[in-house]
């Protein structure tokens, strides 16, 4: 696709947004207001984007926090990463990080009480470690847990003591814990994906994902290492993830793919049950995977993994079958998010791969925006599908910020997918 065609469309989108509705469309208002998946904060750090990078005014950003910050935010137990407090805190660090001097005062009373909510929740998590429990989906994901902490502490204070407790934690998820007779990875989870009891889990599971799974602690981990903060049993812990991957790991003739999850049944028998060609998405798949085994392989020094895990990641890439279990465009699960990891893979990419990698960027590109489509009309279609909204994660803004990197052939300049693990 034409860069010029994917910017302007980019373009068109943040004008479309350009001033914060009296309510978002399709959601609960009160609810809405408060979560950077489809709220205002997740809008908002499509606007501190383009103006970090010079391709829009500042006042946008602002107008999009200030709508969000109208009534006061959840904060403590009711509150999580994308909810509430802890969202709002991500979306007025990247702007921060641009303007001097904006939001300080703000961001530092945030920390205090982000700090006591992520104490809270370590000590909970190590008194249910230490009682020989097993955890919570929301007590370590990226979206509703500690890792999602983590990643915004880490931007925050690489080397501080809420990072480095976090981490601890993480590495301690790692070690095996024994429940009903049975030894079982720590991250093993009593409930069905969606947190709750389920007839379909019997015995529960172990989540691979990236929104709700181990993938999210092995990038936390591994995004650390990079950055030079590791603590005790760190690349062990590192390890002990990729061999359970690497134990579930199907090969396709496009290469590697992992299962979403591993049911009991499966565990004991130590065979994935068959089932069809999945969408390779962020949250949940081969894409999410790819990408934090790659950061993984990266931080350990281990460049046979990590050529592996890129082509892993071309294989989901340009495989018909997983392509065509892709059915829409936003950040989540859609053909957004794939060429954004695909351009963020390629970016720290071994030099073997970079070039299949950014070569399966357009092909994504041109279903989000086919050929021949009018920018207009193409944003106008993204705005108003009403199913997907006009948030961050599986909507308009989402989207947009996923077109800027192929149109500006650079990097983000904000740290917008921080909240996401893959950067």
């Amino acid at each position: 696709m034409n860069d010029a065609i994917t910017r302007k469309v980019a373009t068109a989108i943040a004008d479309l947004l350009a001033r914060p509705a009296a309510e978002l469309p399709g959601r609960d208002g009160a609810s809405a207001r408060q979560h950077l998946a489809y709220g205002p904060t997740g809008i908002a750090l499509l606007h501190i984007e383009r103006a970090a990078s010079g391709l829009g005014p500042w006042q946008r950003a602002h107008d999009w926090l200030d709508a969000a910050v109208r009534s006061p935010f959840t904060s403590g137990p009711e509150s999580h990463p994308f909810y509430g407090v802890p969202a709002l805190a991500h979306a007025m660090a990247c702007a921060a990080d641009h303007v001097p001097g904006a939001y300080q005062r703000t961001l530092g009373l945030i920390d205090r009480q982000l700090t006591v909510d992520v104490r809270r929740r370590l000590d909970a998590a190590h008194r249910r470690m230490d009682a020989g429990k097993l955890p919570e989906l929301a007590e370590f994901d990226t979206i509703r847990g500690l890792t999602g902490y983590g990643a915004y502490f880490l931007r925050r204070a690489p080397s501080g003591d809420e990072t480095r407790a976090i981490l601890d934690y993480c590495v301690r998820l790692t070690e095996p814990v024994t429940h009903s007779g049975e030894v079982l990875p720590g991250w093993w989870t009593p409930t069905g994906p969606s947190g709750r009891p389920d007839s379909r889990f019997p015995g529960g599971h172990g989540n691979t994902g990236m929104a709700h799974g181990i993938g999210g602690v092995l990038a936390l981990l591994a995004l650390a290492a990079r950055r030079g903060t590791s603590v005790g049993h760190h690349h062990r812990a590192l390890q002990t993830i990729l061999a359970w991957l690497d134990r579930w790991q199907e090969e396709t003739n496009r290469g590697h793919v992992w299962p979403y999850w591993i049911k009991r049944d499966e565990l004991r028998s130590g065979l994935l049950a068959p089932s069809a060609p999945r969408r390779p998405s962020w949250c949940y798949g081969t894409a999410g995977l790819a990408r934090a085994r790659q950061l993984a392989a990266i931080a350990l020094g281990d460049t046979d993994r990590q050529v592996e895990a890129e082509n892993a990641l071309v294989g989901a890439l340009t495989d018909t079958a997983q392509l065509n279990a892709t059915t829409d465009n936003g950040l989540c699960h859609g053909f957004a998010g794939l060429t954004h990891i695909a351009a963020r893979t390629a970016d720290d990419a071994d030099p073997s791969t970079e070039g299949q990698l950014r070569a399966a960027i357009p092909a994504l590109l041109s279903v989000v925006c086919p050929p021949g489509t009018d920018p207009d009309d193409a944003a106008s279609a993204i705005v108003n599908d009403e199913e997907a909204g006009l948030g961050f994660l599986n909507g308009a803004a989402g989207i947009a910020l996923a077109l800027m990197v192929p149109a500006t052939e650079a990097p983000p300049r904000t740290s917008w997918d921080a909240c996401l693990l893959i950067a």
